[in-house]
C-alpha cells in the first residue's frame, strides 16, 4: 500500500497543571508556565489546517523533540544542549512518534462553552473571550467495558448452538435405532447412463489476454482486473480517509493510504468446445443390466459412466427400498427371495442378509 503525504498540521497538548490547551509547537504552558511533560501526549486540535509557513514546516519535519535527561525540558530535535539547563542532549529521550492520532479534521467544529462563565467560543479558541478562563476540548466518553447488548447477543448465539447440537444428537440417535424385519423382493430396477459431449460453438467471457488463439472476439468492456499497492500506467488511484500521524515535534503528518485499480478488457468471444448433451441411457426391471450402445460421430464423445441399482422389498405390508453397491450384489436379489432387513427409525434399510 502506498502512503501519500498531504502536508502537516499543528497538534496541541493539555497542561496537566492547569488544564490549559497549548499549541503543539509551544514547549511550556502559556497559562501557568509549566513545562510540557514527556508523558503528556499530543492530541488533535478541534479544527485542522495544512500549514504553509516555511519555518513551521521545517520544525514539523525536523524529527521528534528531545526531553532533557536532567531537567526534563522539551527541546527541538536539532538542539545539542538543553535550553533550560545547558546539559548535553545526547542522553536525552526523544518523544514517541508514529502514532495515529485520528482522521484529519477539516470541517467546522461546534463552539466551546466556557466552563466558568458559560460563554460560547470558537472551537479553535484556547481561552474564553469573555472571562479569560482556559477552554478544554471535550474528550469522547469511554465505551462501557461490559455492554449488555453484547452479552445478550452471545447468550442467544450460545442457545442456538446448543439447540443445533441437540438436534444433531437426536438425529444420530434415531438413525442408530434399528428394527429387524423379514422382507421379500417385489421389484428390481437398474439404470445405466453414459454422458455425451458434442463439439459446438459457444459464447464465453474472459480477459482479452486469456482468450484462446483463433477465437472470434466480440464486445469488450474495460473493468478492474486487479488492485495493487504500486502505481501503474493507466491505473486508477483509490485513497482512504486522510489521517494524522504524530511526528513527536508538536506537528502531525497528514497521510492517505492509497491502492491502484488496474483496468483491462473483459471480452465476449466465440469458440468451439465440448458441451454436455443428452446422455445415453438404458434401464430395466430385471437382473441383467447392460450399457447403452455408444456409437459416436466425429463431433461427439462419451464421458463419465453412472450406474444405479435399486431393490424394493415388502415387509409387513410396507415397502422398503435398498440401493445395491454393484451389479454383482444386485444380481443376488431375485424376485420373491426373502431377506432379513435392518431398518432404522426413518425407514432406511441399513443392513440385510439372506433369510431362510
Amino acid at each position: 500500500m502506498t502512503q501519500k503525504s498531504l502536508g502537516y498540521v499543528e497538534l496541541e497538548w493539555e497542561c496537566p497543571n492547569c488544564g490549559s490547551r497549548n499549541p503543539g509547537s509551544q514547549r511550556t504552558c502559556a497559562q501557568c508556565g509549566a513545562p510540557h511533560p514527556d508523558d503528556v501526549q499530543f492530541v488533535q486540535a478541534a479544527q485542522e489546517k495544512i500549514i504553509t509557513d516555511e519555518k513551521a514546516l521545517a520544525a514539523a519535519q525536523a524529527g521528534p523533540d528531545i526531553h532533557c535527561a536532567y531537567c526534563g525540558a522539551r527541546n527541538p530535535a536539532t538542539a545539542k544542549n538543553c535550553k533550560q539547563c545547558g546539559a548535553d542532549l545526547a542522553e536525552g529521550q526523544a518523544r514517541a512518534a508514529g502514532q495515529v492520532v485520528g482522521a484529519l479534521r477539516t470541517g467546522e467544529a461546534p463552539p466551546l462553552i466556557c466552563p466558568t462563565c458559560g460563554s460560547a467560543n470558537p472551537a479553535t479558541a484556547r481561552k474564553c473571550s469573555q472571562c479569560g478562563a482556559p477552554l478544554v476540548q471535550p474528550r469522547p466518553a469511554a465505551a462501557p467495558t461490559e455492554p449488555t447488548a453484547g452479552k445478550s447477543g452471545c447468550g442467544i448465539l450460545l442457545l442456538i448452538l446448543v439447540g443445533i447440537a441437540a438436534l444433531i444428537g437426536i438425529f444420530l440417535l434415531l438413525s442408530s435405532r434399528t428394527s429387524e424385519l423379514v422382507g421379500q423382493v417385489s421389484d428390481v430396477n437398474w439404470r445405466r447412463a453414459i454422458a455425451v459431449e458434442a463439439l459446438m460453438p459457444v459464447t464465453r467471457e474472459s480477459w482479452r489476454d486469456e482468450i484462446p488463439v483463433g477465437a472470434q472476439v466480440g464486445q469488450c468492456v474495460n473493468r478492474v482486473h486487479h488492485v495493487q499497492d504500486e502505481p501503474a500506467p493507466g491505473a486508477r488511484e483509490v485513497c482512504g480517509t486522510p489521517y494524522v500521524v504524530d511526528q513527536g515535534s508538536g506537528y502531525g503528518k497528514v497521510v492517505q493510504d492509497c491502492r491502484y485499480e488496474v483496468y483491462a478488457d473483459w471480452c465476449q468471444y466465440m469458440t468451439t468446445d465440448w458441451v454436455p448433451v443428452e446422455p445415453l441411457v438404458a434401464e430395466g426391471h430385471d437382473l441383467n443390466p447392460t450399457w447403452p450402445a455408444a456409437i459416436m460421430q466425429n463431433d461427439r464423445r462419451t464421458g463419465q459412466r453412472q450406474e444405479q441399482y435399486v431393490v424394493t422389498f415388502i415387509a409387513n405390508d410396507k415397502t422398503y427400498q435398498y440401493r445395491a453397491g454393484s451389479a454383482e450384489e444386485f444380481a443376488r436379489y431375485t424376485i420373491g427371495s426373502r431377506w432379513r432387513l435392518s431398518v432404522n427409525t426413518f425407514g432406511a434399510v441399513t443392513g440385510l442378509e439372506a433369510a431362510p
